[in-house]
Order: structure tokens, then C-alpha cells, then sequence
């Protein structure tokens, strides 16, 4: 997501910063290749017009500063307006005061829109908010099957018809359940469009008129630029929808639409779709995003994330047995496991800052399967070496090796972490903070 538009940008601010001094002219030349970089991410000609008129305007001045670093400042600057450009600040779900609150999913064929439904259900759920999908689409071939599977299996309860076509029916059908069960929220799958299709678009407005929903969120594909920006246009003009939620992010998509869809349609985007997991939802924080495209990271998202993957008694436990035995193999599987779930490597590199593009190539290297084989490994010891790994001599790491299918290199550059992760904690220990 962005990735090129952060490399590209970086590149164009490492080459001020290295000028030190800047004149008007340097400040000139970099914002002529930042709109350079915008143009190619597919932000719309007369956003980026705006955008550098706005950074243009702040950054008079800036090279008179001394206590500040001038490309830094101009850096804020960009920082600043791009939040301003993503949307300025977080907008969540709006929820009714008379529950439920009805959320009415739309968006073309393939943007994701059940999937999606069922990743915000997932969240709702999560926060602790009842929720039920409506399976409103009649047209999709195994559309309400698709529903029920994913319904099923993160345990959310699916209101479906097939008596009937009648959208407007099903909507209404479902919400009463939800009333009759106390539900929170109840969202609406409904089935793909264009835009431009009178008599679809006049089935939606009608939908709209009888259940009155709370949210109109827009599923656009954040991979097709800005397509995404003129199919949220066309069904805002249709529906006035309330947010967007962008899928397919964690492709390689160049974020034209991102940054340009907010500008013209005046919605918040409220998600964003960053794999194809009922988990991989995240809420859309524009100061954030423009830190992660700026290449400042997005340390509040991982800690967030960190907070909602890991298992809170399991650290507890794990910290107490530390800070009383200390840590052997066991808790270390354990902790890279809990690791693990936070995503890929990548993924987290992505939200450090200072993150380079070196840096993500030698994590795109890492052996996606590298957790299996430290898995393997100390499964293979038995439990007195996992507990004192002290006693691994070179006849015993052959046969853990041996056990494991893994070359005795790779024992060893397992035993070598486990003692970094020790002296770490002891560390922790030994000044009273809690390792987790």
C-alpha cells in the first residue's frame, strides 16, 4: 500500500534535506516533482493543483528558519496537508441511539462488498456489538451461500429469504429480527451495480427510503485509482453515502483513489481492506495514513493491533513464570507465536518509522514458513532441553536437528536468539517495566 508513492517521495526529501540551506528555488524544483509523484499515484489533476498550491503557500518563509531544519519543516508542511487531503480526522460508524443501527453496504460487482460485510461484522462483534447481516443480495449467483459460510464461521447471525426477490422485503424482514434478538447493528450485503444503471440505482434509493440506514458505506476498490473516485461520485450523487470503505489496499495499489476520494466527494473513508482474512479491516486514521506514506510509521495502529491480537492471560502467565524462573524455549515459541499473529513481517515494518526500502527487501527474503521451523525445532528437544538449553551440546542439536528436518545452522541461530531474547528480558525484569 503506497509503496512507491513513500519511496518516491522520500527520494525527492532526502535530496533537500541533503542541500541543508534551501532557497525558494530548491523548495520550487522539490514541489515540481512531488506533483510529479502525485500525478503518477493517480491523485486527480485538480487535488494535486490544490494540494501544492496549499503546501506552497505554508512553506514561504521556511527558509529562514534556524532551529529547524528547513526540508523537516517542509516535510510537516506536506504532512499536514496530506492529513488534510485524506480527510483531516478519524470518522467512525455512526450508531443510532435507538438501536439497531442499520448499515447499508453497496458498490459495484467484485469491489468486495460481502466480504466486507462480514470483516465489519467481525470488528462490531468484537467491540462488543451484536450484530446480524441482512443477505440482501437476489442477483448473485451463491451470494446468500457466500454470506451464510462467513456468517457461520465467525459465529454472527445471517437473516436470509429466498421465498423471495424483493430487497426492500428482506431489509425490513431482517431488521425486525434484529429488534425481536436486541441486536446493535444490522448491516445490509446488497448486490453489485453500476453506477449508472437507473433501474439498480432506483432499487437502492427505494431501499433507502423504507429502512432509513444510519450508514451508507460505498465498498470501492481501492486498486482501480480513479475509477474508485468517479464510481463514489456516481453513488454519492445517487444516495449521499456516508463513508467508504477502500479494499484490495494491500496490493499494489499506487493510492490515487485514497487520496484523491475524500477531496471530491466530501466522504470520509471509514476503512480500509488490507488482506483477504475476516481480520484484515482497519480503521481509516487520515493523520496516520499520511505518517505511513511519508515513511513516519504508524506506531499507534500496530500497539492497537497488538492489543486486540494478543492474549492478555497468556502474558500475564507468561510474564509471572519470567520474572520467577526465567524464560525457556516454551515461553519463547509461545511469545514468537503471539508475534506472529500481529502479521507479517512486512506488515509491521511498514508501520516503524525510518522503515527504508532495504530494509523491506530483506524482509520480503524471510521464509514465510520460518515460524513452522522454529516451531519444529524446539518440538523436537525434550522438555529438560527446552527448559535448560544450557545442556544442548552438539550430539543433542544434531538430533534436534535430525528430528526437525532443519539444518543444525539453523538450531544454532535459533539457540542464539532465544539468549538475545534473555539477556532482553532480564533486562526488562531488572528494572521493574513489564515485558508485554
Amino acid at each position: 500500500m503506497f509503496a512507491e508513492l513513500s519511496e518516491k517521495l522520500e527520494a525527492t526529501f532526502a535530496r533537500l534535506r541533503g542541500r541543508g540551506v534551501l532557497t525558494e528555488a530548491d523548495i520550487k524544483d522539490g514541489l515540481r516533482e512531488v506533483r510529479r509523484v502525485l500525478l503518477e499515484a493517480d491523485v486527480s489533476f485538480q487535488l494535486t493543483r490544490e494540494f501544492l498550491e496549499r503546501v506552497e503557500k505554508r512553506a514561504v518563509g521556511i527558509t529562514q528558519l534556524k532551529s529547524v531544519s528547513p526540508a523537516q519543516q517542509l516535510v510537516k508542511v506536506v504532512y499536514d496537508e496530506l492529513t488534510t487531503m485524506l480527510g483531516e480526522r478519524r470518522e467512525g460508524l455512526k450508531m443510532s441511539t435507538l438501536p439497531p443501527t442499520v448499515v447499508m453496504m453497496v458498490g459495484l460487482q467484485g469491489s468486495g462488498k460481502t466480504t466486507t460485510a462480514a470483516k465489519l461484522a467481525r470488528r462490531l462483534k468484537g467491540e462488543g456489538k451484536a450484530t446480524r447481516l441482512v443477505a440482501a443480495d437476489v442477483y448473485r449467483p451463491a451470494a446468500i451461500d457466500q454470506l451464510e459460510t462467513l456468517g457461520r464461521d465467525l459465529q454472527v447471525p445471517v437473516f436470509a429469504d429466498r421465498s423471495t426477490t424483493d430487497v426492500v422485503r428482506i431489509a425490513r424482514q431482517g431488521i425486525d429480527e434484529a429488534k425481536r434478538e436486541r441486536d446493535r447493528v444490522v448491516i445490509l450485503d446488497t448486490a453489485g451495480r453500476l453506477q449508472i444503471d437507473e433501474s439498480m440505482m432506483d432499487e437502492l434509493r427505494r431501499l433507502k427510503d423504507a429502512v432509513q440506514p444510519d450508514e451508507i458505506l460505498l465498498v470501492a476498490d481501492g486498486m482501480t485509482g480513479q475509477d474508485a473516485v468517479r464510481i463514489a461520485q456516481g453513488f454519492n450523487d445517487a444516495l449521499g453515502v456516508t463513508g467508504v470503505v477502500l479494499t484490495k489496499m494491500d496490493g499494489d495499489a499506487r493510492g490515487g483513489a485514497a487520496l484523491s476520494i475524500y477531496g471530491v466527494t466530501r466522504k470520509p473513508i471509514k476503512y480500509i481492506g488490507v488482506g483477504e482474512k475476516t481480520d484484515a479491516l482497519e480503521e481509516f486514521h487520515p493523520d496516520r495514513m499520511a505518517g505511513r506514506i511519508l515513511q513516519q510509521g504508524d506506531v499507534l495502529t500496530l500497539v492497537e493491533k497488538a492489543q486486540q491480537t494478543f492474549d492478555a492471560d497468556e502474558a500475564k502467565r507468561m510474564e509471572k513464570k519470567i520474572r520467577k524462573e526465567g524464560m525457556d524455549l516454551q515461553d519463547f515459541l509461545s511469545a514468537m507465536k503471539q508475534m506472529e499473529k500481529l502479521g507479517s513481517m512486512q506488515s509491521i515494518l511498514k508501520m516503524l518509522p525510518g522503515v527504508n526500502s532495504k530494509m523491506m527487501a530483506a524482509a520480503n527474503k524471510l521464509d514465510p514458513k520460518r515460524m513452522r521451523h522454529l516451531e519444529a525445532i524446539v518440538l523436537s528437544m525434550t522438555p529438560e532441553e527446552r527448559r535448560d538449553p544450557v545442556i544442548l551440546n552438539g550430539s543433542r542439536r544434531a538430533r534436534v536437528a535430525k528430528g526437525s528436518g532443519r539444518p543444525v545452522s539453523e538450531v544454532n541461530r535459533l539457540l542464539e536468539q532465544f539468549r538475545e531474547m534473555q539477556k532482553m528480558m532480564k533486562k526488562v525484569a531488572a528494572g521493574g517495566r513489564r515485558p508485554f
